[in-house]
């Protein structure tokens, strides 16, 4: 798969996997400087001596890249990154990053093809709406060839304040809460609940318009979240579990994908 585009300014993005373990180095060490360095999250030893994010998924997921050719070849010209895991390969590793926050069971007994979503993340200058559209043109590919059926991931709000974050999270439990019968719940020791305020509280606009680009983008493609948020003392985030029917995932819709600079980020 790989794509190609007009970036604002005129220099040529190109969204495709990658092809060489210099670019997921590449992809590693920006995870590393938009999580640690930007964000806040706390390394391991190895991690930080390394400027890299790694764990044990890497050498098992897809790794989508948004390149800019005009910074250099191979691992120069990551800008963008997303890691990709489909069912066929979870299952025969043995487990999903999602699964260390949420019972998934519900999931994985309605069968279909599914894939997880996890570490995105957009160089801090080329966060632009051209960006945002090359990495779900990238997406859109990647689930057509695949014959994906859904896709799920842990997106991440700012902050492990819960309370701070009360508007954002009774948003999404009293309007996009997943149906019962495939609905992920947090694990019962790490489990937060979302419903802080009343829904009649809430301004459903302003509480949409609050939420990081991420999960505005997976809900305006229809997305649900799971039961009960997730404390990432690491990652410095609270955890959502969102999950996405991908009948909606076209490429019209990425044409009309918002024009946001904010972080595109999920753990």
């Amino acid at each position: 798969m790989s794509e190609n585009g007009e970036e604002a300014g005129g220099s040529r993005l190109e969204v495709r996997l990658a092809a060489t373990e210099e670019e997921i180095r590449a992809a590693q060490a920006l995870r590393y400087r938009v999580f640690y360095e930007e964000m806040g999250a706390k390394p391991t030893a190895a991690m930080a001596a390394g400027r890299s994010d790694f764990d044990d998924f890497d050498a098992i997921c897809d790794h989508l890249l948004v390149l800019d050719p005009a910074r250099g070849s191979g691992g120069a010209a990551v800008v963008g990154t997303y890691r990709l895991i489909r069912r066929a390969v979870g299952e025969k590793f043995g487990r999903f990053y999602t699964a260390g926050e949420y019972d998934i069971a519900k999931l994985l007994d309605k069968g279909g093809n599914f894939m997880e979503l996890g570490r995105s993340c957009v160089d801090a200058d080329y966060r632009t709406g051209a960006t945002m559209q090359m990495m779900w043109a990238g997406i859109a590919s990647y689930v057509w060839d695949h014959g994906i059926d859904l896709m799920f991931g842990c997106a991440s709000l700012p902050g492990t304040d819960p309370q701070a974050l009360a508007t954002q999270l009774s948003y999404l439990h009293h309007y996009h809460l997943a149906p019962a019968e495939m609905c992920p719940r947090a694990l019962p020791d790490l489990f937060v609940d979302m419903n802080l305020m009343d829904k009649d509280s809430l301004n459903p606009r302003r509480a949409l318009a609050s939420l990081p680009p991420l999960v505005k983008g997976y809900l305006r493609l229809g997305g649900f979240v799971g039961d009960g948020a997730v404390i990432d003392h690491q990652f410095n985030t609270t955890d959502v579990c969102v999950m996405v029917k991908t009948d909606l995932v076209t490429a019209k819709y990425v044409k009309h994908y918002d024009r946001t600079k904010d972080v595109l980020v999920s753990s």
